[in-house]
């Protein structure tokens, strides 16, 4: 499996879609932005024609309204690779949502079930008292994931907290972290954008978007606006500006602000990795799969 990853506006797709077509082979989408079906534009997902070029998997493929969650995709792609391994020497995956890729690569450690009636209660805290309130708490509770976890998410703020409550037990004593064997081999690619360019590349998107339809898709969604798909940059930045809290120019401009953060989030995980090879967008060549392939 070849994985090609980097931050938000890297130009991950279209390196994608040149190795696939290359290699005669399907993609994997591995960004969990993309998997909901009523939003493309704020998630930037492949459009139209890029997605004639190649079969991709896990775009638009549920809804927001449903519970899915990073062990269902972990379980649907092993499934799917194995029957694409089948008539393919090779498969692409791209994205951004570096635990994502990981629970593919390495799988995911065995954790609790969720509790329906904790989770409600820490959702009614979290709107309440905010996300100052779930970091303290999990301090409290579990000081070690504390450091790990991205603080400013609070999806993973109050899992990590459902599991302290429901079990007694820290949140980290249950990630172990112990790989588990594949039975395919995987070679990662990075692509490494200078900050300048990348902020431009970041901006240049949010314009297209925002010139695409993003208000109206927002508005189109702004009843679903508390579901856990919809708390992610674009959709939370377009809902203040509907709720009179800002104007439609500071909205946009608190998106770029918080794509920029969230592309270096992206880049602060991503090198932690010791197995990516970083390259240049424009160094692809098909030399460096075959290279890697034939290893």
């Amino acid at each position: 499996m070849l994985i090609i990853l980097g931050p938000t506006a890297s130009g991950k797709t279209d390196l994608a879609i040149k190795v696939a077509k290359w290699l005669d082979t399907e993609i994997i989408s591995a960004d969990s932005r993309q998997f909901y079906r009523e939003l493309s534009i704020g998630t930037a997902k492949p459009n139209a024609e890029q997605l004639a070029e190649v079969e991709h998997h896990f775009i638009g493929h549920i809804s927001i309204s449903e519970d899915y969650n990073i062990s269902r995709f972990e379980q649907d792609v092993i499934r799917l690779l194995d029957k694409l391994f089948e008539t393919h020497r090779a498969v692409v995956m791209t994205g951004g949502s570096g635990l994502y890729i990981d629970a593919v690569c390495n799988g995911i450690d065995e954790q609790p079930e969720h509790d329906p009636a904790i989770r409600h209660l820490l959702k009614e805290e979290y709107k309440a008292r905010g996300i100052n309130y779930l970091q303290k708490e999990l301090f409290s509770l579990d000081p070690l994931y504390y450091k790990e976890v991205d603080l400013s998410n609070p999806n993973r703020l109050m899992r990590a907290l459902e599991v302290c409550l429901m079990t007694g037990k820290p949140y980290s004593t249950y990630r172990k972290g112990h790989r588990q064997q594949r039975n395919f081999r995987t070679i990662k690619f990075g692509i490494r954008v200078p900050r300048e360019e990348l902020v431009e590349r970041i901006n240049r998107r949010i314009d297209g978007m925002m010139a695409s339809g993003l208000l109206e898709e927002a508005k189109a969604n702004y009843s679903c606006r508390n579901l856990n798909a919809l708390n992610t940059v674009g959709y939370k930045e377009m809902f203040e500006y509907l709720d009179g809290i800002c104007t439609l120019e500071d909205a946009v401009e608190k998106i770029r602000i918080n794509t920029r953060r969230y592309a270096k989030r992206q880049m602060t995980w991503f090198r932690k990795d010791p197995e990516i090879n970083w390259i240049q967008p424009e160094s692809f060549s098909p030399v460096i799969f075959n290279k890697s392939l034939d290893r």
